[in-house]
């Protein structure tokens, strides 16, 4: 069995009192490797790795010599595309097709941030004509990246490519559950040119080695993604350093669907919003609110298609793969046990492949119609393939019941009403809006977050560059 090391100084570090933690299949439920349970000792000897980069090679490179390593690195990652998928799949029992987008959504990251270095620009302000007054814009300095289970890859290209394009030492901590496709990362980087202590990774567990990063006084900005509980966490410790976080936490998105709606174009992005990473996605469209007159329509064709999918192994490419563990397993049937103790009608579920190994944590997609907007299944995150219907009579009961919960993050509208294509996009709470789509295939390029417990600070596109630095004004009086 193979045990995976930190990656710190672009070296391989066993815990320092040589503890590990089991890495266990999804698909089978069974243990396929080991990884360093690293805490507070590790996480420091990262971040003084991390410093000295900061302070030495790392931080002194010029912008287009920068911006060329990270174009190469972007590279590297695509001419191992298919190991990183692999490793992807495995680790998170993503079926193999979208472990391979993920795969290379992260070069994708590289090779747009790569290309964004020397682009970000400060300032000058007109002023008095005895000053010139300009602004800088300068990394933090030692950035934490505390990345979640359900999209490793995804989640460490969108923020660590961006903290090191504008200049920053990262020090990574991922999920104790997928770790190993972000290891393998950072050899490929480093064997790519990237200096030694400009990207470190420390496996463990989050109330381990994640509290001491987020609390290290040594760290100059934290990136979270994950849980609104942990998001508050994260803050706290981070609070008594006086360092800016940035928090991408949970989401109860909502699609709304208008009686003018293209149906045969949103039904199949409406299912794959909800099985897509098997629900385990804070951008999930795990609300439907279709307007009254085409409701019943609309769900039973919804229902055929839920009947339709397939899950099953992460190797067999599945419609839906498994759930991360039997915790986030439990979690769902608990909520669905909940639901039907109280009367929620289940219109649909998927099929359970007949060669899905027994010992998976498998959860068929289910689509439950005439949920009231105040169920708690229509409240909370049930990071699950769980889809909630819910009709609506008017355009003013849409947005009450889309804006009706504690989350901020993603919506979708369709309609063809081009007046009320913006006036939706203008009342909806969430960072993101996407008519008659849904997610615009990713998207690399689009700012991303959200509000309320959705968090706040923005990831993806030129904005993540922002978020990365810190402004400087220089006034220089000269007579």
């Amino acid at each position: 069995m193979t045990t995976y090391m930190n990656f710190i100084h672009n070296e391989w570090v066993a815990a320092h009192d040589g503890r590990t933690l089991e890495v266990l299949d999804p698909s089978t439920g069974e243990v396929f490797a080991q990884i360093a349970r690293s805490g507070a000792a590790e996480v420091g000897q990262a971040v003084q790795a991390a410093r000295q980069a900061f302070e030495g090679e790392w931080g002194r490179m010029a912008p287009a010599e920068r911006s060329r390593l990270m174009l190469r690195m972007a590279q590297s990652l695509l001419d191992n595309v298919d190991e990183l998928a692999l490793l992807e799949q495995r680790d998170t029992g993503k079926p193999s097709r979208q472990a391979r987008a993920d795969a290379l959504a992260v070069a994708r990251y590289f090779e747009f941030y790569g290309g964004a270095v020397d682009k970000l620009h400060g300032q000058t302000i007109p002023y008095p004509q005895d000053f010139t007054v300009l602004t800088l814009r300068e990394p933090h300095g030692v950035t934490g990246h505390i990345v979640p289970w359900n999209y490793p890859l995804q989640i460490f290209g969108r923020s660590v490519a961006a903290a090191l394009a504008t200049g920053n030492a990262c020090v990574v901590k991922p999920a104790e559950d997928a770790c190993l496709s972000l290891l393998r990362v950072a050899a490929i980087l480093a064997e790519a040119g990237l200096p030694a202590g400009a990207l470190n990774i420390v496996t463990g567990l989050g109330a381990e080695a994640g509290a001491a990063l987020a609390a290290h006084p040594g760290i100059n900005h934290v990136s979270f993604t994950g849980s609104p509980q942990t998001g508050l966490q994260v803050q706290q410790a981070a609070a008594a350093n006086f360092v800016p976080v940035t928090l991408e936490l949970g989401g109860k998105s909502p699609q709304i669907v208008f009686s003018d709606a293209d149906i045969e174009a949103a039904l199949p992005v409406l299912l794959n919003a909800i099985i897509q990473n098997a629900g385990q996605t804070c951008s999930a469209g795990s609300r439907v609110l279709i307007q009254r007159a085409i409701y019943s329509d609309v769900v039973a064709r919804l229902a055929e298609l839920f009947k339709a999918t397939r899950t099953g192994a992460a190797g067999d490419d599945p419609d839906c793969g498994p759930l991360i563990n039997a915790r986030q397993l439990s979690r769902v049937q608990a909520l669905l046990r909940e639901a039907d103790a109280g009367g929620i009608s289940v219109a649909a579920r998927g099929q359970l492949d007949a060669n899905a190994p027994k010992g998976g944590f498998y959860q068929v997609p289910m689509l439950l119609s005439d949920v009231p907007p105040e169920h708690p299944l229509a409240q909370e995150e049930i990071f699950g393939p769980v889809l909630c219907a819910i009709p609506f009579d008017t355009e003013e009961e849409a947005v009450r019941i889309a804006n009706g919960t504690s989350y901020g993050l993603v919506a979708g509208v369709w309609t063809q009403d081009g007046g009320r294509q913006f006036r939706m996009a203008r009342k909806l709470r969430a960072g993101q809006v996407f008519i008659n789509n849904y997610g615009a295939a990713g998207g690399v390029e689009l700012p991303f977050g959200g509000s309320g417990q959705s968090g706040y600070g923005r990831e993806k596109g030129f904005e993540a560059l922002y978020g990365f630095t810190h402004l400087k004004t220089v006034a220089v009086k000269h007579g």
